[in-house]
């Protein structure tokens, strides 16, 4: 396992993977927070690809990420993690959203508890899953993390809307 650091606008995220591909964004706030392991050996280059769409992200300049990932999990869980994938950019839905979604309609806490295990926050967007009331619910970096992250995506919908508005007025 490879891992190595992006300092960003929420704090120092720890990034480890291997060939199989990004494996855990671990955010300096988090309750169970990690250190890398002994076995785990220091390399920015296997994790250049998830920097750079990282970096380019919290930029507002990218809205989708396109990384091997390789996180590990139940089955439920990776149903789970599948389905925040689809959630668009800028967006929220709650999690009885998501337990619909997935087909099991009755299951909300354990899509909670699902969502509260993603080792890839961020490129697997817990973030956008709130309370049913609207209101901002448990994120492993901590709920003012979590408002960062659905405040940067609403600035960058803004500006995703007005680059399209200005380059249809330009066209016609």
């Amino acid at each position: 396992m490879h891992y190595t650091y992006l300092d960003s606008p929420v704090g120092r995220l720890l990034l480890a993977g291997d060939e199989a591909g990004v494996r855990l964004i671990c955010f300096p706030s988090e309750k169970r927070k990690r250190t890398p392991e002994p076995a785990w050996r220091h390399d920015d280059a296997p994790l250049a690809e998830a920097v750079r769409q990282l970096e380019a992200y919290f930029a507002g300049e990218l809205v989708d990420f396109d990384l091997a990932l390789a996180p590990e999990g139940t089955a439920f869980q990776l149903s789970v993690w599948r389905a925040l994938r689809r959630i668009p950019y800028g967006e929220t839905v709650s999690y009885g959203e998501v337990a619909r979604a997935i087909g099991r309609p009755t299951a909300s806490r354990a899509v909670g508890a699902a969502n509260g295990s993603n080792p890839l926050p961020i490129v697997i967007p817990c973030h956008r899953v709130i309370g049913s009331t609207g209101k901002l619910t448990g994120f492993g970096g901590g709920l003012d993390t979590k408002a960062d992250l659905l405040a940067l995506e609403r600035r960058g919908r803004a500006g995703v809307a007005e680059q399209t508005a200005f380059s249809f007025v330009r066209q016609g």
